[in-house]
């Protein structure tokens, strides 16, 4: 997929390409992250406690009025309109606490105020409270921004060479096969991430989030670890006990069913920031950290954007300069393009044709033929 090779900056142009599947530069670009950064308003760097916390009380209140009317209204429905009620009800809290979601993201890469403990502490609440280990995530997510598009140390969605697919991929390189893959991804691939490092960088012996002794982490960073586990273990008792109460249906439909969308929004937006038949990925020979971050593509979630507060749309500005608030990402995107040429990518694909097409076209990566360094999703 994609046309040409490796372009050097010389060959970029300025204007928008027509085809979103043309490949990118490659080549170191000619400019640098102090260029980028000089050409951002200077308040788009700055962190708004009251407004940051507007936005997460806003979800959670959001949330918890969808919780109020399905709890009190749906059951009084007659049947279908029960049922199509609770789909509404998944679908729409599902979206809204992948909101919320994003705002506790934000609090790991400390773009939510200018207080370390503010930040951690929400964001300890609201992803306990989604069972997320929020320091645990925070640290390999942060490895991640520091070696975005990487073979060896990218920490998700680290695409295989082809030699290195397992025995199965064939079997699954056809419609019925993308359908159960695309399945068992969307519903299984954040717990199976998070338990046994699933589509993350190879460890020399067994990586947990959960686990504080994980080669993921270093020795300073081990207590935070275990406190993400209390977290865990502090809101799966909740759980426990308001089940014991309203019983295991009750919880999984107000609870368990939404949080499944929310994993699976947030595996879908991570997969697709990250594979794109134009996005390279480099060995250690050809790798630098600007190259890497702007291996990363914005897509167009329509409406979700705003729900999701434009983690879809500003992903490459938002791997430039993770400590930006989210709200002034848009600026600033707006701000670099003209200077990122066709460094910069968007893919106004719908979502669900694009992760259609990435399952099919992006299946292991590739250097082109003479010139290694650079890898290139490839199917065939």
């Amino acid at each position: 997929m994609g046309g040409g090779g490796c372009m050097s900056a010389s060959e970029t142009k300025a204007e928008e390409k027509k085809n979103p599947l043309d490949r990118v530069p490659c080549a170191k670009p000619p400019f640098t992250i102090s260029d980028i950064k000089q050409a951002i308003p200077s308040h788009c760097f700055n962190r708004s406690l009251i407004r940051s916390f507007s936005y997460i009380v806003y979800d959670l209140a959001i949330a918890f009025v969808l919780y109020y009317l399905a709890t009190t209204y749906i059951h009084r429905l007659p049947t279908p309109f029960s049922y199509l009620a609770w789909l509404a009800y998944w679908i729409v809290q599902g979206c809204v606490l992948t909101g919320a979601w994003v705002v506790a993201h934000e609090c790991g890469h400390h773009a939510f105020s200018d207080y370390q403990w503010v930040d951690d502490t929400v964001g300890f609440i609201v992803h306990s409270f989604l069972l997320v280990p929020y320091s645990s995530w925070k640290y390999s997510h942060r490895r991640h921004h520091s070696n975005t598009a990487s073979l060896e140390r990218d920490e998700v969605f680290v695409p295989k060479p082809r030699s290195k697919l397992p025995w199965y991929s064939k079997y699954l390189n056809n419609p019925p096969g993308r359908i159960i893959s695309l399945f068992a991804t969307l519903t299984l691939g954040w717990p199976l991430y998070l338990s046994f490092n699933v589509s993350g960088r190879p460890y020399n012996r067994f990586a947990c989030h959960y686990a504080p002794n994980s080669p993921i982490y270093n020795h300073r960073e081990r207590l935070q670890i275990w406190l993400s586990d209390v977290g865990i273990v502090a809101m799966s008792f909740i759980l426990y006990r308001v089940a014991l109460v309203k019983g295991v249906s009750w919880v999984v439909c107000v609870y368990g069913i939404p949080l499944l969308i929310v994993n699976g929004f947030l595996v879908l937006i991570t997969f697709l920031q990250h594979t794109h038949p134009s996005l390279p990925h480099y060995d250690g020979s050809e790798w630098d950290w600007l190259r890497g971050a702007l291996a990363t593509v914005d897509r167009d979630y329509g409406v979700l954007n705003k729900v999701f507060h434009n983690i879809t749309d500003t992903h490459v500005v938002h791997h430039l300069f993770s400590t930006m608030p989210h709200y002034h990402a848009m600026e600033a995107t707006r701000a670099v393009k003209g200077l990122l040429g066709e460094y910069y990518q968007f893919d106004e694909t719908p979502f669900y044709a694009a992760m259609w097409r990435e399952a099919k076209e992006c299946l292991f990566v590739e250097a082109d033929e003479g010139k290694g360094g650079v890898f290139w999703y490839k199917n065939k």
